[in-house]
């Protein structure tokens, strides 16, 4: 069993000023600051929290060769001993319902809970996805709506809701294209990703079957729009698929030159992808089909405050213009003259004249506790509150980055105010303090990290996303801490070196950690 941690522990302050350390407890645990172990250091042999009578010993045809010649390695617990193991676990878990996941970039909000209240609704819960089609009308209707709001909200003319996540969706964005690309008969085997894109989009085009090349940004961050046309210029871009690009991007700004992005890719006979994981920042305010977009994925969590992941599968729909909306991948719902939805199959088709749905994202339409919760967020919204939501997003995020930029480097200020998230770099914190350092002196301080070391253009970076669900006494407390930090930092506190100090484990070698992790209990 590990020792207790007690290094780093606050000490007690005398009435005279002076420190004294606190001794340490027996059990390692201090207060409700629980030393917990390992579930296997817990057990007891011959422990177990049912009884069960003996297994028959009678061979079984077929199967006996595969009869256990030894007990499996499970611990042995009672049932109370298992669920105080897993309750206290859950109270080192940080969440969203502790405090502000300060993440650029991925959107941690609040999930309200009448979303929730509305997914457990008989029919949405209890739904299956071998059902009949005949028998869930409400449910195709729900999506057709949900698949309505995200269509005009973005000025798009269709939309495939089949993709579970961010990358599925652009993968599903970039397989239209290659299906557009290859009913014009050409060959075009290049996609070209600014260095201010989602580190996922290089990534999405390699798997594609795309070639990437990348396109650089200018000092104040955006994408460098002399160099993206001259790539384009004089036929070169003949062999150009078309631009992944994020808008507003990962250094938290609003690519200004969108619609000459757009002109250019489209008179070179590409197409302009949009990656939509930020569109937080801009929903109700711009519509990306106005810019020129011809797909963009978006995270519903994201936007639209769905749970992240959504316990399992997520969902990342992605809107298509009239140039790819005949490629959505199949099923997707659509509605007859008289008004009513319907799932559209493979046996459908032939319905459809101009439809060429490229194939299929998934087996099923997609993740119906999502589309309900993301449909009720619009619904209970309307368009002037998801208008807000963009508006309470890019002022939270700027009132972080002026509340910080004394203290800390913003690479990008005077660019002009930044959307959804604000960037910082480790370039003034003093000599020898990372941005992991501070980081980990944020876990000290009671709150999740910041994405540390992402975007890439800049070194030591720190993105933080407040999101619009923060109050502004929550960003305040989040800002003092963030100040403190920087002050001990300049100040040469040897301890930021070695936070965080008050978890039960202190900082880990996370690079053989990575490389060697120890997955599989030895006892």
């Amino acid at each position: 069993m590990n020792a207790p941690n007690t290094a780093g522990w606050r000490p007690e302050m005398t009435s005279n000023g002076a420190a004294t350390p606190l001794p340490a407890t027996a059990s390692g645990d201090r207060g409700l600051a629980l030393e917990e172990p390992l579930i296997f250091e817990l057990a007891a042999p011959g422990g177990t929290g049912v009884d069960l009578p003996e297994a028959s010993a009678a061979p079984v045809a077929g199967l006996s060769r595969h009869l256990r010649k030894t007990p499996p390695a499970l611990p042995g617990l009672s049932e109370p001993e298992v669920v105080r193991h897993y309750t206290r676990l859950s109270r080192q878990n940080y969440a969203i319902d502790l405090g502000p996941f300060p993440l650029g970039s991925c959107t941690m909000k609040h999930n309200p809970r009448l979303n929730e209240r509305v997914a457990r609704l008989p029919g949405f819960a209890d739904i299956h996805p071998m059902q009949p089609r005949a028998t869930v009308p409400g449910a195709i209707e729900a999506i057709a709506q949900l698949a309505d709001w995200l269509m005009v909200l973005t000025g798009m003319a269709g939309v495939a809701l089949s993709p579970k996540a961010g990358a599925h969706g652009e993968l599903c964005g970039l397989l239209a294209i290659r299906a557009a690309v290859e009913a014009r008969g050409e060959d075009r085997p290049v996609v070209l990703v600014p260095t201010s894109a989602h580190g996922t989009n290089p990534a999405t085009a390699a798997f594609a079957g795309f070639r990437v090349e990348a396109i650089p940004a200018t000092d104040d961050g955006r994408v460098d729009l002399a160099a993206l046309t001259a790539r384009l210029a004089d036929g070169a871009g003949g062999d150009v698929a078309g631009v992944m690009i994020t808008n507003p991007n990962t250094c938290g700004l609003f690519e200004r030159d969108m619609p000459a992005i757009s002109a250019a890719v489209h008179a070179a006979g590409g197409y302009v992808y949009c990656d939509g994981a930020n569109f937080n920042a801009i929903v109700g305010r711009v519509r990306p089909g106005d810019l020129g977009v011809d797909a963009m994925h978006i995270n519903l969590h994201k936007t639209f405050s769905t749970p992240h992941g959504g316990g399992g599968p997520g969902s990342g729909p992605v809107v298509l213009s009239d140039r790819l909306a005949a490629y959505a991948p199949l099923p997707f719902v659509r509605r007859d003259d008289d008004g009513v939805a319907h799932l559209v199959e493979e046996e459908d088709l032939s319905s459809l004249p101009g439809a060429a749905p490229f194939g299929r994202m998934a087996a099923f339409h997609g993740q119906m506790g999502m589309f309900v919760r993301a449909l009720a967020y619009m619904l209970s919204h309307g368009g002037d509150g998801l208008a807000q939501v963009a508006n309470d997003a890019v002022l939270n995020a700027n009132y972080v980055l002026r509340s910080l930029q004394d203290v800390l480097h913003a690479p990008f200020a005077d660019a002009g105010p930044c959307m959804h998230e604000a960037l910082f770099t480790d370039d003034e914190l003093g000599e020898g303090v990372t941005t992991l350092d501070i980081a980990k002196g944020l876990i000290d301080e009671g709150f999740h990290p910041m994405t540390v070391y992402f975007p890439l253009v800049v070194h030591g970076a720190m993105l933080i996303e407040p999101t619009e669900t923060e109050s502004r006494a929550g960003l305040d407390r989040f800002i003092s801490s963030m100040r403190s930090l920087a002050a001990r930092a300049k100040a040469g506190d040897p301890s930021l070196k070695t936070a965080p100090h008050y978890t039960p484990r202190r900082r880990v070698d996370e690079t053989l950690a990575a490389r060697k992790p120890r997955l599989v209990w030895q006892g």
